[in-house]
């Protein structure tokens, strides 16, 4: 029996990063807020994303280190990997989270309604939920996700052909690996593995892995992938897969066909929107060719009073942007003053061995809007901390407009992606060399690396 619709200031249809961002920020601001959500609050990200491919990247990363402690005068023998266990310990940290998340939202007195929503009348603001319960809200904001991306006519079987989804609940590690798509969910699965032992191959399309990474950083991962002996083929396109148990992986390269054989193949090579079956159709709210709902600046689609936040938007797929967008939609709601987010300056971090981060622009998307550009390069293999921990691979890099303000700053290597806030907000707040270059950074850390970088930029560098 349908009960009868309840009223909210808001309803969101998604209780992922999006959705649960836009939840609590709503509420905050003394909003009425209902979020729909088919399972555990967090979405792709807190589930079968973010959180428990990096707390497996992080096992590997342990492993590693136990693996080179001899190196440091520790004596620990071969490590041993227990995958079983490390899987254990990553929904561990996957239900604490989860478990916060669910107090947070609570405690802000946000009505969470399990169940799968459907859009049943836009303009009128209105939610039918799988278990007959009806919302209504003076505004709704579809937050609605993404769903891994398979190859034309090759499902996902979950035994053979795997999704970013399966990787992550493995409990075996599979001898051989392809691993289909070189950009960052392809090369993170590719470090992840190679570390635990499988032997693997990446087959990207396009002419180089991490496409959007500036070159210089890029080349750091492809010098790491070669000394692990992890294989990596672009300019490639793959033309067949055969095999119930060993897999023949066909791919066109420019000097012909070639093969590898593999135990699992992982196809990474995207995420698509999840706007089917959430009631779009026929709701006068816009969809593009890609399935992807269209907004304008403040994430308004063509519905008013309907927003759209996260996977759902064509923007950077990354939770922060969702959690910046969320913000957004809510400013606009209340009618407060917000602008619009800049997406070309948002951090970006791909947590492969080494890690890679950036924000802005790269050297070439640099010059090729007219700026007059000018660059620092330093490298970790002369900073002290690196060195110290053995780390002393990759590199920060920043693209500056002649004597104006930093277009982007890039960095690969240890802990990049814990590196780059600096450079967010400096390529953000538009400081130029000499804003950053008289900052003091404490040594020996990784972070001086970028001041050497901004203060080479001067003119008057001292260690490069």
């Amino acid at each position: 029996m349908t009960e009868l619709a309840e009223h909210f200031d808001v309803v969101i249809l998604g209780g992922g990063p999006g959705g649960y961002a836009a939840a609590l920020y709503g509420a905050a601001a003394g909003l009425r807020m209902a979020m729909v959500e088919e399972q555990r609050v967090g979405g792709t990200c807190l589930h079968r994303g973010c959180i428990p491919a990096k707390e497996l990247l992080q096992t590997a990363e342990v492993l590693r280190t136990v693996a080179n402690a001899k190196e440091f005068g520790v004596e620990t023998g071969q490590p041993a990997l227990d995958l079983g266990t490390s899987q254990t310990r990553k929904q561990q940290v996957v239900d604490r989270l989860t478990k916060g998340l669910e107090g947070l939202l609570k405690g802000r007195q946000v009505t969470v309604v399990p169940g799968t929503g459907q859009v049943t009348d836009a303009a009128g603001g209105q939610i039918s939920v799988s278990d007959g319960t009806e919302l209504t809200g003076d505004a709704l904001i579809l937050a609605t996700g993404s769903l891994p991306r398979a190859l034309p006519g090759l499902d996902f079987d979950g035994e053979r052909i795997l999704s970013s989804d399966h990787v992550l609940t493995l409990t075996e590690v599979p001898p051989r690996v392809v691993i289909i798509g070189g950009g960052a969910i392809g090369c993170e699965f590719a470090s992840l593995l190679g570390d635990v032992g499988s032997d693997v191959t990446v087959l990207e399309a396009l002419p180089n892995i991490l496409p959007g990474v500036d070159p210089e950083a890029a080349e750091v991962v492809v010098r790491a992938f070669a000394k692990r002996d992890i294989r990596v083929h672009t300019g490639v396109k793959v033309t067949g897969i055969e095999g119930a148990h060993e897999l023949a992986v066909t791919f066109e390269t420019p000097e012909g066909a070639q093969q590898v054989v593999a135990d699992k193949v992982v196809v990474s090579i995207g995420r698509q929107p999840r706007s089917e079956g959430v009631g779009l159709e026929g709701s006068g709210i816009e969809v593009d060719d890609r399935g992807f709902v269209r907004v304008d600046d403040y994430l308004r689609t063509s519905v008013a009073g309907v927003y759209a936040v996260g996977d759902v938007v064509d923007t950077p797929q990354l939770a922060h942007v969702g959690f910046a967008e969320a913000i957004v939609a809510i400013k606009a709601i209340l009618g407060e003053p917000v602008d619009p987010i800049d997406y070309e300056k948002v951090p970006w971090g791909i947590y492969c061995h080494p890690e890679v981060a950036f924000a802005g622009l790269t050297e070439q998307q640099a010059r090729d809007r007219g700026h007059d550009v000018v660059t620092s390069v330093h490298r970790f293999a002369g900073n002290g901390r690196a060195l110290i921990i053995g780390e002393p691979d990759g590199l920060v890099k920043i693209v500056s407009e002649r004597d104006g303000p930093l277009l982007g700053v890039h960095i690969a290597g240890p802990w990049a992606t814990e590196l780059i806030a600096e450079g967010y907000l400096a390529v953000n707040w538009e400081a130029t060399a000499a804003d950053l270059g008289t900052l003091i950074h404490p040594h020996p850390t990784l972070s001086e690396l970028f001041g050497e970088s901004a203060l080479a930029l001067t003119g008057r560098g001292l260690h490069g």
